[in-house]
């Protein structure tokens, strides 16, 4: 079996590193300190490196391992991938109030489970592999995204051209709080819906006014109304903003819309009935912006049978390999329109995401960078 444990020690100096460089996806300056150290931890490793720069977000960081081999070879042997993101949600400072430090067997800090923890796990399991002469005849590529939290606009196209060249896709995005990896996602879209109406003074020419709030209203509850729970469809209404001083009848006002998928057929209805969406009030007008993100993962044929396989390996080193799902989305949903062999949440086991108590079980890390490495040795 591969040894892990003794390497604990400095994956929590490499993660600790990690987590308090601060790396909000919006700061670019710090998500590419984030990015300078993976570089650096890529190019000792011997991987050939490659930049994605970014002008407005961090840039994307690719290494390849192992490419030792002919081009008919390689055709037959296609990458393993494993996509990683480097941001996160958190602002510069947050370290202050929510320092790097370990508790009661968890580790704690902004950004360590989603998902600077994965991006340990995923080098380690490579050079464990290096070092132990376990590497894999098929090649190994791994890829550090800047924009994930933020919906990976500047990143798509390349994490999907790189997966559709790929056997295999490894995402190490975080488990689940009981180990289990995430097999299905829905899909995620967003919406920006803005109303205009007539201003006018709240007293003295109240009739003459057309009031944006009150129409934005009608639209929230038709909106609300699209949710599903059968078909598990949401629709959630998170922001609306309207009206400048309260005499003044707004004559503008808007809202952002969440939306999650699973089902086939569902985004498009969906998408399609919100920009249907006509005003209720005469004097009013509508502007709608927006559509479907991220594509549902859905576990479907090819991801039960790469989730057995991968159960299979795991139970050969002692894991009991457990399969759940979440209604949260990552950059995997991008990949399963593709028909790749695909798995997510390979990260450390972990909870409380994007909050204040976001933690990873330390000793995850020993036993997903065990996992990952069994999965790229013996896949």
């Amino acid at each position: 079996m591969l040894e892990i444990a003794s390497r604990l020690p400095i994956m929590l100096d490499h993660l600790k590193q990690l987590v308090e460089t601060e790396s909000p996806s919006q700061d670019k300056k710090a998500v590419d300190r984030v990015g300078e150290i993976i570089k650096n931890h890529l190019i000792s490793m011997g991987g050939r490196v490659e930049i994605f720069p970014n002008k407005s977000t961090g840039d994307h960081i690719l290494a390849r391992f192992h490419e030792e081999q002919t081009s008919k070879d390689r055709i037959i042997n296609k990458d393993i991938l494993l996509l990683c993101h480097m941001d996160t949600v958190y602002p510069v400072g947050t370290l202050a109030f929510m320092p790097y430090h370990e508790q009661n067997g968890r580790v704690l800090g902004p950004g360590v489970a989603d998902m600077k923890a994965g991006a340990v796990i995923g080098l380690s399991a490579i050079r464990v592999l290096q070092e132990e002469n376990l590497i894999p005849p098929s090649p190994i590529s791994i890829l550090f995204t800047s924009d994930e939290e933020i919906g990976s606009y500047s990143s798509r196209k390349l994490i999907e051209v790189l997966a559709g060249n790929s056997r295999l896709v490894l995402v190490l995005e975080p488990g689940m709080p009981d180990g289990s990896i995430k097999t299905w996602r829905k899909g995620v879209g967003e919406f920006h819906i803005v109303v205009h109406g007539q201003a006018a003074h709240a007293g003295g020419d109240h009739e003459k006014g057309r009031n944006a709030i009150e129409e934005l209203a009608h639209q929230v509850l038709t909106i609300q109304k699209l949710t599903n729970y059968k078909s598990e469809t949401t629709l959630n209404v998170g922001i609306i903003q309207g009206g400048t001083v309260v005499n003044v009848v707004p004559d503008t006002a808007w809202m952002d819309v969440d939306l999650r998928v699973m089902q086939p057929g569902e985004a498009e209805r969906i998408t399609q009935a919100i920009h249907d969406l006509k005003p209720v009030l005469e004097g009013t007008s509508i502007e709608i912006t927006g559509n479907l993100n991220r594509p549902p993962m859905p576990f479907n044929e090819v991801m039960k049978e790469t989730y057995e396989k991968a159960r299979s390996i795991a139970a050969g080193v002692g894991i009991n390999l457990l399969a759940s799902g979440t209604g949260g989305a990552s950059d995997g949903n991008f990949v399963a329109p593709l028909g790749v062999p695909l798995l997510d949440g390979l990260g450390a086991i972990g909870g409380d995401y994007h909050s204040e108590k976001e933690y990873i079980i330390k000793d995850s890390l020993i036993s997903r960078t065990r996992l990952v490495a069994s999965i790229l040795q013996n896949w």
